[in-house]
């Protein structure tokens, strides 16, 4: 072996014995997670939420430092928003940690009693998940989100962000431990892992005896690896392709604010809309104006033949600037200024190019036709399924969760965003009088 083999696998080995020094800290620290008062997490949430409105100025000075080297680095403008702690993104964080404390406490819940045959009564309590791991890239609002939401449901975590956020995960892990602390509990009870080393990650998804899920949080090549290589049990999303289905029967001027808003609010988001699905009834009277608001802010648009043919008939204006849609554009997450646009003749149709070609993230439909919305509703095989409204809303802030540890689109467990209830598990009551079993 060569001496520079040498000294990677020694580093890896310091890596990996780092990381286990957490799990056990953490794993140690579960325990007083778990059996915490509701008072008691709820204080730990308010002091963060106070410190991060106090030290709003530190947070930013850190943010920019990683902003720095993400802009030396050439990363694209969806990269730098995502990294970015403006001043808006630092007050949601605090509001949001403030509606985790409003949400009721899940753990120690009972489920009602049924009372057996034997004389045995079972129901069954919910309980926090135990250490759960979470793995993210260049959202730094992540660490508190998950920090709020796992303190909340009782759980210890361990986050691992990513490297170009090190500066401000540090500035907020050191808020999180010190409300930790001030309310009574372990500062371990959230841990950020401060090295930059991608070793890391690998000694996490292999920690089965101090992790008990992870929840990944990042781009596909993150969420692949993972996929083949986490020993330990995961919540997660690949993809985020979301559709809106303009029907027929739907409400033109709506459908133009809401396809609008679904696409062009924020580009980076894994809920923004990825293909719009046009009933050709309505096509002309939906597309002609709503692709002139697409083009005149920027975005790339990519259509199917018969869209194309459709806005030519039109007049369309913009026709130079449409691109031929492909295959691929099908199961495309753009994250970016870029549309793919497909026409169709039926609901039907509609449904089953979601269903083929959709990740199961958020699919919404657009009709005034109640009936419609709710087979759209039903057949339509995705996490969230809207009627009338942005895709933008599949967002656990918006779904009244406080915040939301990821979004699911498995279907084991969790599905959705994930919040409190996502984060735990239930175990049975039994209660007898001395009975035995016969």
């Amino acid at each position: 072996m060569s001496q520079p083999d040498v000294i990677a696998e020694n580093a890896s080995q310091s890596i990996q014995e780092i990381v286990q020094a957490i799990g056990k800290r953490a794993r140690s620290s579960s325990r007083a997670m778990a059996k915490a008062s509701t008072e008691q997490k709820n204080q730990a949430l308010l002091f963060m939420a106070q410190m991060i409105r106090g030290q709003t100025q530190t947070l930013k000075q850190a943010n920019a430092k990683d902003l720095q080297r993400a802009r030396d680095a050439g990363h694209d403008d969806a990269f730098i928003d995502r990294l970015a702690l403006t001043d808006k993104v630092i007050e949601t964080m605090a509001q949001g940690i403030q509606q985790i404390v409003t949400l009721q406490d899940p753990i120690g819940q009972l489920t009602p009693v049924v009372k057996r045959p034997t004389g045995i009564e079972v129901s069954q309590m919910r309980v926090p998940l135990g250490v759960i791991g979470i793995i993210y890239e260049s959202r730094p609002n992540v660490t508190i989100d998950a920090a709020a939401l796992c303190i909340k449901s009782g759980n210890a975590t361990i986050l691992r962000g990513g490297s170009e956020a090190i500066d401000s995960n540090t500035a907020l892990a050191k808020i999180i431990q010190a409300s930790l602390q001030k309310a009574g509990l372990p500062k371990d009870g959230v841990q950020v892992i401060e090295t930059i080393d991608r070793a890391a990650v690998g000694a996490m998804i292999t920690m089965t005896e101090y992790i008990d899920v992870i929840v990944p949080r990042g781009g596909k090549s993150l969420i692949a690896r993972l996929m083949a290589e986490s020993r330990v049990p995961m919540i997660k999303h690949l993809d985020g392709i979301c559709h809106t289905y303009v029907d027929d029967e739907a409400d033109i001027t709506k459908s133009i604010t809401v396809c609008d808003n679904a696409k062009t609010q924020r580009y980076s988001p894994c809920n923004a809309m990825e293909t719009l699905l046009v009933h050709s009834k309505v096509a002309t009277q939906l597309l002609l104006p709503l692709c002139k608001i697409y083009q005149d802010k920027g975005v790339e648009l990519r259509v199917c033949r018969k869209t194309k043919a459709i806005l030519a008939q039109s007049g369309f204006a913009g026709m130079s600037l449409l691109k031929d849609a492909t295959e691929e554009d099908w199961t495309t997450e753009y994250l970016a200024p870029i549309l793919s646009i497909k026409t169709v003749d039926s609901i039907d149709e509609a449904i089953d190019h979601i269903n083929q070609y959709g990740s199961h993230h958020t699919d919404a439909i657009m009709t005034e036709n109640l009936a419609k919305a709710a087979r759209f509703q039903k057949e339509v095989d995705s996490a969230s399924v809207i009627h009338n409204a942005s895709t933008r809303f599949a967002d656990g802030f918006e779904y009244g969760l406080g915040a939301e540890i990821g979004i699911s689109n498995d279907k084991l467990h969790a599905r959705g965003p994930v919040g409190l209830e996502g984060l735990t598990s239930l175990k049975y009551i039994v209660k007898g009088d001395g009975s035995i079993r016969t």
